[in-house]
């Protein structure tokens, strides 16, 4: 039982931030590995740790933003700065999010889980937007309020299991004309409140404390911290392929992932 705890939390904190859809490998997981499902318990715990290591990677932008957004609201000149600008962005893009997550979630998110065909033919889009991203040229532009409005929306839609959200949030930064550093930054920015929203949302299930830690598995504690610090290694790797601007590779694995499956739910091999 550890060893599984221990094998989710190196999927989540590998697949939570690279651009491959955390959801869609464990899909792909559960039906051809075998490997059972994290119970909701420790689904959470996997997804606050990840939450963490968002937030400690990005302290200090985190802070200088929010410290500047604050200001906004006592002095107007704030209000031209980075985080004023950074901070409404931000709630829009949750907002647009919120509902569209939730319409998945509650219609086609379950059964698309366990479907080999839908799992494929998402990591093919997946891999499509991030080939694409080579026709994008670089802007220079920094996060404006209205790019909330459709980086959210991208964000919303990859509540679908094998549509990448940190590949199709940064895809639209960049296609809304944002550096590949804003876009980077705006991508997980947005992803912290968004995983904190969904973890509130899925925790209105558990019935009190005693009965969350009961049901945690065994290994729970070394899963949770295997899925932050690969997490941490993760968005470290990826802001520099995305700098570098060879974060589309990971479509080639995408590709290939996602023909697997499709071969596969039609072979039954």
């Amino acid at each position: 039982m550890m060893n599984e705890a221990l094998g989710l939390g190196l999927l989540q904190g590998l697949t939570e931030f690279l651009p491959v859809s955390s959801s869609g490998h464990l899909g792909l997981a559960r039906i051809i590995l075998g490997m059972g499902a994290p119970s909701l318990e420790f689904d959470l715990v996997l997804h606050v740790a990840t939450l963490f290591a968002v937030l400690i990677y990005f302290s200090r932008d985190l802070l200088s933003l929010l410290l500047e957004w604050v200001c906004g609201f006592f002095n107007g000149h704030a209000r031209a700065w980075a985080g004023w600008r950074f901070g409404w962005a931000i709630i829009v893009g949750v907002f647009v999010t919120a509902p569209i997550a939730i319409f998945l979630k509650k219609h086609f998110v379950e059964s698309a889980s366990e479907n080999l065909l839908w799992l494929g033919g998402n990591l093919w889009i997946t891999a499509i937007l991030l080939f694409s991203s080579k026709l994008i040229r670089e802007g220079g532009g920094t996060v404006r309020i209205r790019d909330g409005l459709f980086v959210g929306l991208l964000q919303g839609i990859a509540a679908m299991p094998g549509i990448s959200r940190s590949g199709s949030t940064i895809w639209a930064g960049l296609l809304t004309g944002l550096s590949r550093e804003e876009a980077f930054k705006f991508s997980f920015l947005l992803s912290a409140p968004t995983i904190l929203g969904a973890t509130l949302y899925d925790a209105r299930e558990i019935g009190g404390s005693d009965a969350f830690f009961r049901s945690l598995p065994d290994g729970w504690l070394q899963g949770a911290i295997v899925s932050f610090i690969v997490g941490m290694l993760s968005l470290a790797c990826l802001r520099k392929l995305i700098v570098s601007d060879r974060w589309w590779l990971f479509a080639v694995y995408c590709m290939s992932i996602g023909s697997i499956s499709v071969i596969v739910h039609f072979t039954g091999a």
